[in-house]
């Protein structure tokens, strides 16, 4: 008969898988996807190197976990604000400024999650969620042009622009080391992207 693992053992691997993502999640902010290496993150756990391989098959897999958990979440925040009830445009300009506020104010992160070097899994990924963001934006602009606050447009060209835009204009600050979140940055994206849709 084949072993099955008891409810407390599936707890504690559950656990301790949970808890090497938050620490890979640690360092790959501190030190960026290609210095993230497995015994950099072993470390962080406290745990030997190939425990890791315990949790998961090799460095890329776990690195692909890492992505998804911290871009879902930026996906799941910039959904609650766009799917708000209000006026569609008040609520596009509330998902960039959150969204970019909240990239400055873990620049680590948000630079490896935006811009930084990474593997081919990392990167097939990062596209992935470029496309649920640009999705986010279409349907909050395609919204707007049904309610005639913005002009008559391609929502999708206009949410692939504003996918592009928003992580263009914040490559440099989140790869320049420390520095708050200005407001005057914030502004100045908010605007920009507003113009982009067509705003008035």
């Amino acid at each position: 008969m084949a072993y099955r693992k008891t409810p407390a053992e599936v707890r504690r691997l559950e656990a301790a898988r949970e808890h090497l993502i938050a620490c890979a999640t640690s360092v790959v902010a501190e030190v960026g996807w290609s210095h993230a290496s497995v015994t950099a993150v072993a470390d962080a756990a406290g745990i030997a190197a190939g425990s890791v391989y315990q949790h998961f098959p090799s460095k890329a897999a776990l690195a692909v976990e890492v992505f998804r958990r911290a871009a879902g979440r930026e996906v799941e925040v910039l959904g609650e604000v766009l799917t708000a009830p209000g006026d569609p445009v008040d609520r596009l300009g509330r998902g960039i400024r959150v969204f970019a506020r909240r990239a400055l104010e873990n620049r680590g992160l948000a630079y490896a999650l935006l811009a930084a070097p990474a593997e081919p899994a990392v990167g097939a990924e990062r596209l992935d969620f470029r496309r649920r963001y640009r999705a986010l934006f279409a349907a909050v602009v395609r919204e707007g042009i049904a309610e005639r606050a913005l002009p008559e447009q391609d929502g999708e060209i206009t949410a692939a622009a504003l996918t592009g835009a928003v992580g263009e204009v914040l490559v440099d600050p989140l790869g320049s080391p420390g520095g708050p979140a200005t407001e005057a940055l914030l502004d100045e994206l908010t605007a920009l992207a507003l113009r982009c849709a067509g705003a008035p």
